[in-house]
């Protein structure tokens, strides 16, 4: 409890610091809000204001008018269709909607509920479950939507949601489902934006942040870098030329058996997060400073073996964490209770409770899933009830965040939960050296994620190549930094052949 007072302490400092970083959007808009309300308090007092007085009223009440709306559970009337037999929801597995379903519904014993939305037995509800990864989901909707199949809420990855939500025969509006701005005022900035169509129309929301943080092992931290707590080892790999420069002690001290990093794609999945263009400009890709420096950054880590050249999702990935030829994993909020564990051998293996986090050299989000409604649902006020509960009503959220457990996406109520040292999971919590609150730090990064203006439909694609040329080309070929591009180029032009490649 007490390094996570010192966490949190840390993380006041560093907002307070980090103006200049990304995604002070929320901080900015509270500022607004505050300076209104003290103008409007200061008019009602006295009635006779100088004009000087009116003007700066005036400029407040503009201010006011540019600032979201202030946090509202009340919602509108349904716009589509009400009245059909079943309410049906779609998902790729069962890792999430039927503990939704159960929270909505008032059922606690979550074990007992996952069962009956399983087996059917939840009165005018029905879980499509179609078993199977989350890229695979696409195809099976596009089936379903071909049949004319019945489906009123589906659930989309944020690799694809666009593909959907920029599709008004295949999502409606929320704003149809009755819902508006101030419903939505205390979600993340990154999550509310990727929700939204190209023409800025919010189509869809998630329940869940899937912030990011580094996981990592603390003895081995201690051993090769002499760092004895989270705050000092973000000290250590706070920017990524500081993340190189650990990797590269690490590797000298082990004698070339210990990496830093788990894998490329972990590490990718980090730094993408601090890109500052699209990745599509006027129908052309755009290959930036950006893209040299993670390729320069990824080299080096190759090279000295920071990073080690096991595939993600393999054996091998996860058995790094238990046979010292890994140190840390790049890990989103989903993965703590997941390859978290299972990187420490299980509950009781080898390396359990001795692992730690911190916020790493760069806040980032991995994953992520989007509710978003059909337009020809018959079953508009069930929609509107399920994700109002999932990602309106705080108290229904606050209690799933601490029941499921989740990283529920509303500032406010996480806000709350980690001040008051939750444990969320005791086998997440044990796992991790002093029992440290991971939550801690991933809220610091999730504050500091900012996509606005940087969300195109190409980005999975350009992602994927990218990474991929880099690997096979800058990495394992040795091709210069101009041969690594044109290899990028003829692998995203494969996949997205309507752009402009001249």
């Amino acid at each position: 409890m007490n390094n996570l007072k010192k966490t949190l302490a840390l993380m006041a400092a560093l907002v307070m610091s980090a103006t200049a970083f990304v995604g002070c959007s929320d901080e900015k808009e509270e500022s607004k809000s505050s300076s209104s309300s003290s103008a409007s308090e200061s008019a009602s007092e006295s009635e006779s204001a100088s004009e000087s007085e009116s003007a700066s009223e005036s400029e407040s009440e503009s201010e006011s008018e540019a600032a979201p709306a202030g946090k509202t559970t009340e919602v509108g009337e349904v716009k589509l269709a009400t009245g059909g037999d079943k309410f049906t929801v779609a998902a790729w597995n069962g890792d999430d909607v039927p503990y939704l379903i159960c929270q909505w519904k008032g059922i606690t014993d979550y074990k007992a509920g996952v069962e009956q939305v399983a087996n059917g037995e939840i009165e005018g509800v029905n879980f499509n479950n179609m078993g199977c990864q989350g890229g695979e989901a696409s195809e099976k909707y596009d089936n379903i939507f071909a049949g004319g199949e019945d489906m009123d809420v589906y659930m989309v990855e944020a690799d694809w949601a666009l593909k959907y939500i920029n599709d008004d025969t295949k999502t409606a509006p929320l704003s149809d489902l009755g819902f508006s701005d101030a419903n939505f005022a205390e979600i993340y900035s990154y999550t509310d934006e990727i929700g939204k169509d190209k023409n800025g129309v919010r189509k869809g929301v998630s329940w869940q942040a899937a912030a990011g943080g580094f996981q990592y092992r603390a003895d081995l931290a201690e051993q090769y870098l002499g760092v004895k707590s989270p705050e000092e080892m973000q000290a250590k790999i706070g920017t990524w030329d500081d993340f190189v420069a650990a990797a590269q002690t690490i590797s000298e001290q082990s004698g070339g058996k210990t990496a830093l990093a788990d894998t490329l794609g972990g590490l990718w999945q980090a730094y993408a997060c601090g890109r500052t263009q699209p990745w599509v400009v006027d129908n052309k890709v755009v290959i930036d400073d950006f893209c040299k420096n993670f390729a320069d950054t990824a080299k080096a880590l190759w090279d000295c073996g920071g990073v080690t050249k096991n595939g993600q999702w393999t054996d091998e990935w996860t058995a790094a964490g238990t046979n010292d030829t890994c140190m840390g994993y790049f890990v989103s909020t989903w993965g703590y209770s997941g390859f978290g564990l299972t990187a420490a051998g299980g509950v009781g293996g080898e390396t359990y409770g001795k692992w730690a986090v911190c916020q790493g050299p760069q806040a980032y989000y991995w994953g992520g899933t989007w509710m978003v409604v059909n337009p020809k649902t018959d079953n508009a006020q069930e929609a509107q009830d399920f994700i109002k509960s999932a990602t309106v009503d705080n108290a229904q959220m606050k209690a799933y965040a601490s029941a499921k457990p989740e990283f529920v996406n509303n500032s406010v109520v996480m806000d709350e939960l980690i001040k008051a040292d939750t444990v969320f999971n005791q086998d997440i919590t044990g796992n991790m050296k002093d029992n440290q609150n991971i939550y801690a730090p991933l809220y610091e990064n999730v504050q500091k994620i900012d996509f606005k203006g940087l969300i195109t439909e190409y980005d999975n694609p350009c992602k994927t190549n990218f990474v991929e040329a880099v690997k096979t080309e800058y990495l394992e070929g040795g091709k210069t930094w101009e041969e690594t591009q044109e290899a990028f180029k003829d692998l995203a032009a494969e996949a997205l052949p309507d752009l402009d490649w001249e």
